[in-house]
């Protein structure tokens, strides 16, 4: 599998029908990664054809040996014992061809990747470590990690932190990376354990359940917000003071301001349920916002900015620089560090992902899939 910065795989090229949506092998690919780089090699290609025509790729794993030149700026990732990636929300929108996500096809998705470096043409990454690759355009541009090689820029790669194993920093990837980045800027903001409750959205996804387990660890009473209440007391055991249902945060009426409850919050779903966790926030409370399953637009008044003092902080894991992502990896070892993350873990493979993408479109999955590119 191979890619580079700002360099889009080739059309793929092949006699499928397109008179129903259909799973369909691919013999050959050959892909233009940049002007240094032009592979052609046998590739198993999983491509789902939709009613159109057009090729949305799946996954694609190599079959046969590739050497090729790597350029400057350029590390390679082979297949490796410890060479994962995972399942995002983001990913199952990128493999649907989400206009949004996808934003360009034929789409190898997957935003987080983690193996170890077998060619290195810049002094960033050196042969033989092993790193996570995620953020950027990787898995939405360039093609992603749902595949046993990839070739990406070196600033993409981030050494694996000293306190975690490569499958762990996989499992945690850019969920564990958001939730972290969310519990830190409430800590910016000085929301404090002694401060009140603090309300975690959509809190058996990736995003949120990490978040959970963040706050309880630093001694915050986390609400947990869910519409799975068969999740309750799993949601309890990884820290959660409180379980509430979805309808408790998504108030209908409209009105600008409502009975202030939390001393932060940390939104994953974005829509009516984060307008609702604003309007309920305590003065000089945060919360930060970085997803939009529930919606993406957001209904609300000024009054909880400049009634309350409340503060709605962003949160942007994509383009967050090389610098930033090194030092809170290693937080996310050090004292950021969650016991026991397996158990947020269910594992899959390539040869099963599909029905893992259907599962996380419709709900039904809770914590973190990884996915094993080897299977």
């Amino acid at each position: 599998m191979k890619m580079g910065h700002g360099s889009n795989p080739q059309p793929l090229r092949s006699e499928i029908g397109t008179s129903r949506p259909a799973m369909a092998k691919v013999g050959m690919a050959r892909l233009a990664v940049t002007p240094q780089v032009t592979v052609s090699s046998p590739f198993r290609l999983w491509a789902r054809i939709n009613a159109s025509g057009t090729a949305m790729m799946l996954a694609a794993t190599t079959t046969a040996a590739e050497r090729t030149t790597v350029s400057h700026s350029e590390v390679r990732m082979p297949p490796s014992p410890v060479q994962y990636s995972a399942l995002n929300y983001k990913d199952a929108l990128a493999a649907q061809g989400h206009p949004g996500v996808a934003l360009a096809l034929p789409l190898v998705p997957g935003i987080d990747a983690v193996g170890k470096v077998i060619e290195s043409g810049n002094p960033l990454v050196s042969v033989g470590h092993e790193v996570i690759v995620s953020g950027a355009d990787f898995g939405t541009r360039s093609w992603g990690g749902w595949a046993t090689r990839a070739q990406v820029p070196a600033a993409w790669c981030i050494p694996i932190p000293s306190g975690l194993s490569g499958r762990e920093t996989a499992i945690l990837g850019t969920a564990g990376f958001t939730a972290a980045q969310s519990v830190e800027y409430l800590q910016r903001h000085g929301v404090a354990p002694d401060d009140g409750p603090v309300v975690v959205t959509g809190a058996t996804g990736g995003v949120g359940i990490f978040a959970v387990r963040l706050l309880s660890k630093f001694g915050y009473h986390a609400v947990a917000v869910t519409g799975k209440p068969q999740r309750a007391e799993w949601l309890r055991e990884h820290g959660a003071s409180e379980v509430l249902s979805r309808e408790d945060v998504d108030d209908p009426s409209g009105r600008p301001l409502l009975s202030a409850k939390w001393a932060g919050g940390i939104d994953t779903v974005g829509g009516n349920p984060l307008a609702t966790v604003l309007r309920t926030t305590r003065p000089g409370g945060c919360v930060t916002a970085c997803g939009l399953v529930a919606g993406h637009e957001l209904s609300l008044t000024v009054y909880p900015f400049i009634l309350r003092g409340v503060c709605l902080q962003g949160i942007d894991s994509a383009n967050a620089s090389r610098e930033y992502r090194i030092r809170l990896w290693e937080k996310l070892g050090s004292e950021f560090k969650l016991d026991d993350i397996e158990s947020l873990a269910t594992e899959t493979g390539l040869s099963d992902i599909e029905e893992s993408v259907q599962q996380i479109l419709q709900g039904k999955i809770a914590g973190r899939t990884l996915v094993d590119v080897r299977r």
